[in-house]
């Protein structure tokens, strides 16, 4: 399975839809909201992971006065799967403490 670039933008967004249930997906303005990111980072976002198979996107059926159908994004089961592995290496990478001696050649 290709694995799309896990950047620090990408990794919130993942935050995001690991956080969303079935019950309350994730949309569009909200993922840029809750990630704090703009919507011309997290749209590609989502779109590259649509494509790689991660999410299920649908669009809203019911009309809603004032404002446009909300796209909504849910992991598939293969996409949770990868989510979760991805931002527990971030974690384990994070936990690793540098040591800048050893890295120099010097006492650790």
């Amino acid at each position: 399975m290709t694995l799309p670039r896990l950047t620090k933008p990408t990794m919130g967004v993942l935050d995001v839809l690991l956080a969303a249930d079935d019950d309350d997906p994730a949309w569009g303005l909200r993922i840029c909201i809750e990630a704090d990111l703009g919507s011309g980072t997290v749209y590609p976002i989502l779109e590259r992971l649509t494509d790689l198979g991660w999410l299920e996107a649908w669009a809203e059926t019911a009309p809603h006065p004032g404002r446009p159908a909300r796209r909504y994004y849910k992991l598939t089961s293969t996409g949770r799967r990868q989510a979760l592995d991805a931002l527990q290496a971030r974690a384990a990478r994070r936990r690793r403490p540098l040591v800048l001696g050893t890295l120099l050649g010097g006492p650790a």
